[in-house]
């Protein structure tokens, strides 16, 4: 099994990283303003780490990462699906959550799947979860690896699950009562999804 020391320091470092805003946050925010619940959004985030998870622990991924053409092409595609959604938020900055009340079940899924996409077609987050997780695993330990991993894996969408919802929740909270101030943060998330987009394609491709 996986000792606790080492499950209570990855917990640590999952937060710490968790904390910090991307295009999981932006995406979380813009659900909390746009929509009734955020629960779609954040879930379709959740889905996408679970399909990392068990990426790694079959070992996949460590193929993924030493192969160029396949990183390159996974870069790729997340790239131009952040863009895509941060340029339908630019276009569209002006829904608010009120807007949502009439929300239809196929809207739920489409925000789970746009959810999906964001984190599944992260090439950071493919390659964090290879650098990462194995780090805290005990190759030796009763438990096979691949178990270890994905039990370390829970712990972190477990964290994702929390921190997300608190970040989208709270959006709506603060500024549903601040129109124009909701079309700010919106914006802002959009820029911050192409702008990461681009960062993606310049790091992979230039630098």
């Amino acid at each position: 099994m996986v000792p606790i020391s080492s499950v209570a320091t990855f917990w640590t470092v999952s937060l710490l990283l968790v904390a910090v805003p991307g295009a999981d946050w932006a995406y979380a925010i813009t659900a909390g303003l746009r929509h009734r619940t955020v629960v779609p959004a954040v879930g379709g985030l959740l889905i996408g780490y679970v399909v990392l998870t068990a990426t790694v622990a079959a070992g996949v991924a460590g193929l993924v990462a030493r192969s160029p053409r396949s990183l390159t092409a996974l870069t790729a595609a997340g790239a131009v699906y952040l863009v895509w959604l941060g340029i339908l938020m630019l276009v569209k900055p002006a829904e608010q959550p009120q807007g949502a009340t009439l929300a239809t079940p196929q809207s739920w899924v489409r925000n789970a799947i746009k959810g999906l996409g964001i984190s599944a077609l992260n090439p950071k987050a493919l390659l964090l979860f290879v650098a990462l997780l194995p780090q805290f695993t005990t190759p030796a330990g009763r438990w096979p690896l691949a178990v270890q991993i994905v039990i370390l894996g829970l712990i972190h969408i477990g964290t994702c699950a929390v921190v997300y919802t608190s970040v989208g929740a709270g959006a709506r909270v603060v500024l549903r009562t601040r129109p124009s101030a909701a079309r700010i943060v919106v914006r802002f998330s959009g820029v911050a999804m192409v702008g990461i987009g681009v960062l993606l394609v310049v790091e992979r491709f230039i630098g």
